[in-house]
């Protein structure tokens, strides 16, 4: 096992890396297009894995699927390896998962609207501050009562049963107008519409598959496949934000591990932030400060280190910066600000040289034991040991075929949950109704109070049934997920 992760080598020869105890102290992977991000996170992966460390990592591109196979010798490789002095270097695949929201390159992940909670799920689907509101409201009638939403049509037909007992339940959760539910429902068909009941559905995410070990005691290697999800960016920035609230709010702390529990790589990771109201910012802000106690490492990978807002970029300790551009006042101005991040080194300009940096150089500062960062140097970075670039249709699909977690994920479930609950409270209701009105028709006069309307019957069953046979009231985390 690896007891240090080696970024490459600085001018002066000596290696340049992460300590494995800093490693959960985060972590920032920042360069324009072609300057060798994608080969880092790569790398990283890899000696993460040797280290026994699970890895979860976007693959926006489809080239990241190359970390299962082992690479090619090629000259410039062999040139690299012996200049960095990388001992016992062998070319090798890891242990690895393909996942894809859509189950079409990979293992379906899954998750119930109940999971994602309202704060996400108003990102994903671009609601406005009254729309909003009443998701907040349909999630909490639905938490109190235990009325299960685990699908997009469970959610539909409770904002449905919510518009039509507005008056009943107004006291208890508000007003809630027919024309913004109206709003919210189109939204709702356009997100099933664009495949959103495959990810709005069970049998949702067990985290302990992201987090296993092969028999060799290598770090599985979790690869989402992005490629399709990309069409959808809020979707992929919400589900990314959605994973790394589950892990923090189900992770139990453990302070400061000798090594991380998991690392997980954000790339594209502007998309997290882009549009992002500031209440949002705050709540991510919080989760990446906390969840490093629970042993997870967090790496984002962007282009431009300003793309991270700042208190959150204050929170990344291990730096690597590729090549930036500076062709515009603001590409200039950007330089600095990322030249400004690193710890000054007196024999590099830092500015000047991030400028310049050749593909597959970067610099780095990383954390020493005692936590505090090191002077930035400029790093040749080391080659992979697996196969740079994408891996054939044919070897996925075999290596998905052969997942033990294959018969765990490949059918998709469809519980008694809040849709068939209201639909099959609703005809109980309807029969009742029928009988008391024959039974009223027959009498001459009424007796006693007057009788309940068909909305105040239906809702009050609700209300006293659905939480008593489904259970108990529901929490939410910071980002609210449901906690389990």
């Amino acid at each position: 096992m690896l007891n240090k992760i080696i970024l490459g080598v600085n001018s002066k020869g000596q290696q340049i890396g992460i300590e494995p105890k800093m490693a959960n102290r985060h972590g920032l992977i920042a360069g324009a297009t072609g300057t060798g991000k994608t080969v880092t996170l790569q790398i990283l992966a890899e000696q993460f894995s040797s280290m026994g460390v699970p890895v979860f990592t976007a693959d926006v591109k489809g080239d990241l699927s190359g970390l299962c196979v082992a690479g090619n010798d090629h000259p410039k490789i062999q040139e690299r390896v012996e200049k960095i002095k990388l001992e016992n270097f062998e070319f090798r695949g890891y242990p690895s998962t393909f996942w894809d929201l859509y189950g079409k390159k990979g293992l379906p992940i899954r998750a119930t609207v109940s999971e994602v909670g309202p704060v996400l799920l108003a990102r994903i689907l671009d609601l406005n501050s009254a729309q909003t509101d009443v998701v907040h409201m349909a999630f909490k009638f639905a938490d109190d009562e235990g009325l299960l939403l685990l699908d997009i049509k469970d959610l539909r037909e409770i904002l449905k049963n919510m518009s039509e007992n507005a008056k009943e339940i107004k006291n208890d959760y508000g007003n809630i107008a027919k024309v913004t539910v109206g709003a919210i429902q189109r939204k709702l068909i356009t997100l099933q519409e664009a495949g959103g009941d495959h990810f709005f559905n069970e049998p949702g995410l067990d985290l302990n598959h992201l987090m296993q070990c092969d028999f060799s005691g290598n770090g599985v290697i979790n690869i989402l496949d992005a490629r399709e999800l990309m069409n959808d960016r809020r979707l992929y920035g919400s589900f990314l934000l959605w994973l790394l609230s589950e892990l923090f709010e189900n992770l139990e702390e453990v302070g400061d591990p000798e090594k991380p529990k998991m690392v997980f790589f954000f790339d594209e990771a502007h998309l997290l932030f882009d549009d992002a109201p500031k209440a949002l910012i705050e709540k991510i802000e919080m989760v990446v400060r906390l969840i490093r106690s629970k042993g997870v490492g967090v790496y984002f990978v962007t282009q431009n280190p300003m793309d991270i807002p700042e208190d959150i970029l204050g929170q990344l300790g291990n730096r690597i910066q590729h090549s930036l551009r500076a062709f515009t006042a603001k590409d200039q101005k950007d330089v600095k600000a990322a030249a400004g991040t690193f710890r000054p080194n007196p024999d590099i300009n830092t500015e000047e040289t991030i400028t310049n940096l050749k593909t597959g150089e970067a610099l780095v500062s990383t954390l020493n034991l005692d936590g505090a960062p090191q002077m930035v140097e400029q790093t040749l970075i080391c080659p992979p040991k697996s196969q740079m670039g994408p891996i054939e249709d044919e070897k996925r699909k075999e290596l998905i075929s052969r997942s033990p977690l294959n018969g765990i994920y490949s059918k998709q479930l469809d519980r008694h949950s809040a849709f068939e609950e209201l639909k099959k409270r609703q005809e109980e209701k309807m029969k009742e109704n029928m009988e008391v009105e024959k039974k009223a028709f027959k009498e001459k006069k009424s007796v006693g109070r007057p009788r309940q309307s068909f909305g105040e019957a239906f809702t009050k069953s609700v209300l006293r049934s659905v939480g008593s046979s489904l259970g108990r009231s529901l929490i939410r985390g910071i980002l609210g997920s449901l906690k389990k």
